[in-house]
């Protein structure tokens, strides 16, 4: 997603050694990439947006570096010892006292999701090379989670990606912590066909319970195809019963329009459906195979 562009003041706290650690999602600076990576600055700007994501903070890229001795961890991965990388990463300790104050605003369970400051833009996807908790209850599994996904930044597969992707030596990295919707229904929808290129058809694929397995590809959703106004063109149903209703289809497709015609662009977003039927957004990029 293409973030809001950087005010002076937001350059500043991006370039300075005071930048902040952690950014509510609703703090303009929290839509910088460079701060928050392709995930938090996402959510930043569908906030901004006044779009219906929960809520949630950023542990920045600021606070990474902050934790961690940066210059001995980019060392490290031009030598490709991903091994001394990762014992760097494992002994960071994340901004306690900052990240205690900003969960203490959010009810319930939550998910820690990696951003990787690099990652969805319009040439590459970082989506499923790093770390997702979801159903993370309390600080202490908060914080552990913190470093874990810090720590899915230099597995074998991120550092793979990123050498083909991008460079080794970035190791600019965010970590979102996001309020947990009751989802009941979730799933993943592009606002144009990916694998037809069809620009007059939408595609949800659609599980019940946790969006995750979708997008990991741990479950096998329906799958829609939909027309810009939402009606169903195609199915393929797993099971007896659709996930998704008529109306639900057109939620849906509503949303995707407006996301798309808000950021210029055909976007991949992930979503999903409260016990009360509300829609909430949980990511949303460009699609990157069109």
């Amino acid at each position: 997603m293409t973030a809001t562009l950087p005010t002076p003041t937001q350059e500043t706290a991006v370039t300075s050694s005071d930048a902040p650690l952690v950014l509510p999602f609703r703090d303009p600076r929290c839509q910088v990439v460079e701060l928050t990576g392709g995930k938090g600055a996402s959510l930043a700007t569908m906030t901004a947006e006044e779009l219906p994501v929960p809520p949630g903070f950023v542990i920045t890229s600021a606070a990474f570096a902050a934790a961690v001795d940066e210059e001995a961890l980019r060392e490290a991965m031009r030598r490709k010892d991903v091994e001394a990388a990762r014992a760097l990463v494992a002994a960071a300790q994340p901004p306690r006292d900052l990240i205690e104050e900003a969960f203490a605003e959010l009810k319930g369970l939550v998910a820690v999701r990696s951003s990787a400051c690099a990652e969805d833009s319009e040439g590459a996807s970082y989506a499923g090379q790093q770390e997702t908790f979801l159903n993370t209850d309390g600080l202490e599994a908060v914080l552990h989670n913190v470093v874990e996904c810090w720590l899915s930044f230099f597995t074998d597969r991120a550092v793979f990606y990123r050498q083909e992707k991008g460079s080794l030596e970035d190791v600019a990295m965010a970590v979102v912590v996001q309020q947990m919707c009751d989802s009941q229904k979730s799933g993943v929808m592009f606002t144009v066909d990916p694998v037809h290129g069809r620009k007059d058809r939408m595609v949800v694929e659609a599980a019940r319970g946790l969006g995750e397995a979708v997008v990991s590809g741990e479950t096998t959703p329906d799958n829609y195809t939909l027309s810009r106004e939402g009606v169903v063109k195609k199915s393929k149903i797993v099971d007896a019963e659709r996930v998704l209703t008529d109306e639900e289809c057109v939620a849906l497709a509503r949303m995707g329009q407006k996301l798309a015609q808000l950021h210029g662009v055909p976007q991949d977003i992930e979503w999903a459906f409260d016990a009360d039927g509300d829609l909430y957004l949980l990511q949303s990029r460009p699609i990157t195979t069109i």
